[in-house]
């Protein structure tokens, strides 16, 4: 960083008052701005994907429409070959979830993540693994998938051929929760189907994880995708548990916040903060979207009293869309082989004007979806 960045910088963190109060709407700009969902961007698709933090992914197809909100004219294939070249993985990370992340990023998070791992493992199976040497467990597991990849009801089943009496699943949580593994393609690729096939991740890129994972690192990239947070949000996000003493260490290079409830929140000194009155036009999430996932308040971005539309009961986040930056409605998309219905559910009555950018954007998004269909059409409910 050159001394004029570092003056730039130092003058941004005395400028601001500590403790100045950031209201929801200015909370939603910052969040939007980085997210690149105020404006499409012109970058290339493994960085946007690293400023992201990674996305969640249990849905295949989300992480394409997701980026598709976000970058300017992408296409599916940048994505799908990122995933065959190998430099862009699906694997467990934050809170135990399937993400997809860079390649280099995964081999920094993962160690930092082994905690969460542990954790989830003990909350998932403790029983049905107590009394086991989960090291010998693990590695026997590591073995297999490094010999031919395996779905984790075949790696379930091969482990329980020599540990007699352990559940296949907990067999297969085990390996999954302490071996690094990662969803080889084609999961994971636009138009193609298949099973989740894992292998260890050290043998899909022939690297091995990051020996020395800073803790601080993962804080600034959470920040500067999602700040201003409070620890609570960076815990949410992450699974991490304890990080007060990572932030007490950064705490110097941050600049900190206050939310409508005056919680403190931290930031990084040169990330974005548009004005509360900045234009936001509308926008689809995919599934799973993280802006829906990564704070322990979601106010800036979504009203409460929509959560039940949302997070359904049994753990599925729909697909919603965004109206002046907040989560407005929820959509689906059906689609055959000569017809494709793009159906739009508004929580509440929207304006023409709203009614009709979103029914562009709308028709945007299904020539991205299913561009060979002979009848295209859009629903609103």
């Amino acid at each position: 960083m050159n001394a004029a960045k570092k003056a730039q910088i130092q003058k941004s963190v005395t400028d601001k008052e500590p403790g100045k109060v950031l209201s929801n709407r200015e909370l939603n700009r910052a969040l939007l701005a980085r997210q690149m969902l105020l404006s499409r961007v012109k970058l290339p698709v493994l960085e946007a994907i690293e400023k992201l933090a990674g996305m969640q992914a249990q849905s295949p197809n989300a992480p394409y429409f997701g980026l598709w909100s976000r970058i300017e004219a992408f296409r599916h294939e940048e994505l799908s070959e990122l995933l065959r070249d190998r430099q862009v993985v699906r694997m467990a990370l934050m809170r135990s979830t399937l993400h997809l992340v860079s390649a280099r990023d995964a081999l920094r998070l993962r160690p930092l993540l082994q905690p969460v791992m542990n954790r989830s493992l003990n909350g998932a199976f403790g029983k049905q693994l107590k009394g086991i040497d989960q090291e010998t467990l693990a590695s026997d597991g590591r073995k297999l998938v490094e010999t031919e990849p395996l779905t984790f009801s075949e790696l379930g089943m091969r482990l329980c051929e020599h540990w007699s009496g352990l559940d296949p699943e907990a067999a297969a949580g085990a390996v999954r929760n302490r071996v690094p593994l990662v969803q080889i393609p084609p999961r994971g690729i636009w138009g193609e189907s298949g099973q989740a096939i894992h292998t260890s991740i050290e043998a899909w890129l022939g690297q091995p994880l990051c020996s020395s994972p800073e803790p601080e690192w993962i804080i600034r990239s959470y920040l500067a995708a999602f700040g201003p947070a409070t620890v609570m949000d960076i815990q949410v996000w992450s699974g991490l548990t304890r990080i007060q003493e990572d932030i007490r260490s950064l705490r110097p290079h941050l600049i900190t916040f206050r939310n409508e409830r005056g919680e403190e929140l931290f930031d990084l000194p040169d990330a974005p903060r548009p004005d509360a009155d900045t234009l936001s036009v509308p926008r689809f999430l995919g599934e799973f979207d993280n802006m829906l996932l990564s704070y322990a308040d979601r106010s800036r971005i979504m009203d409460e009293t929509y959560r039940k539309h949302v997070f359904t009961s049994n753990g599925i986040i729909r697909a919603t869309i965004l109206i002046d930056g907040f989560v407005a409605g929820t959509w689906k998309l059906i689609s055959g082989r000569k017809r494709a219905v793009l159906h739009i559910e508004p929580f509440h009555e929207l304006p023409k004007q709203e009614l009709d950018a979103l029914s562009e954007e709308g028709a945007r998004m299904l020539h991205f979806a299913v561009s060979n269909a002979a009848i295209s059409e859009i629903i609103f409910h």
